[in-house]
């Protein structure tokens, strides 16, 4: 069964070689491929909110970090990072992630999930994102340089994670209740 904690100092060690090849590969993340283990492990564990593994019997299979997408009046959007050991590709790693990643954001009391920049050709990736309930809101045409296409889209992916507090007003009374103006005379 697989199990997600958080990342240990010893996590992130054991994960660098799936950072680094997924960042070199320059196909899915807009992070510098030459940057340092340390730089790395600042970035994607110890500057986010939160910072999870994937693991199962021990090893290893992907991480996660959730944080507040902006400051101030737009930290109850949330941002997440996913990434996914090459052995472990294909076995629903990234989706479990996902769905945990928006249970905590839940907890931690986000009210949305925004993705910044998913790489248009990472296709699989965008379908996957879809089928959780995120919609592409925009394109940033020819944002991610990409190792073996050139220059391709960024896309970001958004949810509104909190339910509705009240049912959705149905029928023409209620309708009318709430677009009507008082008439005066």
């Amino acid at each position: 069964m697989i199990h997600i904690r958080p990342m240990t100092a010893a996590d992130f060690e054991l994960f660098w070689p799936t950072f680094q090849a997924i960042v070199s590969a320059r196909e899915t993340y807009a992070f510098d491929p030459a940057m340092s283990q340390e730089q790395a492990r600042q970035l994607w564990l110890d500057a986010p909110l939160q910072t999870l593994v994937a693991e199962e019997d021990g090893v290893l299979l992907g991480s996660y970090f959730l944080k507040a997408n902006a400051a101030g009046p737009g930290n109850h959007v949330s941002n997440c990072g996913y990434m996914v050991c090459d052995a472990a590709r294909g076995r629903g790693v990234a989706r479990l992630m996902c769905e945990h990643s928006q249970r905590l954001a839940r907890q931690l009391g986000f009210l949305a999930m925004q993705f910044n920049s998913v790489v248009s050709s990472n296709e699989v990736a965008v379908a996957l994102w879809q089928k959780l309930g995120f919609a592409i809101v925009g394109r940033l045409p020819n944002a991610y340089r990409h190792a073996r296409l050139g220059l391709v889209d960024s896309l970001v992916m958004y949810k509104w994670l909190e339910e509705p507090k009240q049912p959705m007003l149905i029928g023409r009374k209620n309708i009318e209740a709430v677009v009507s103006r008082k008439r005066g005379r």
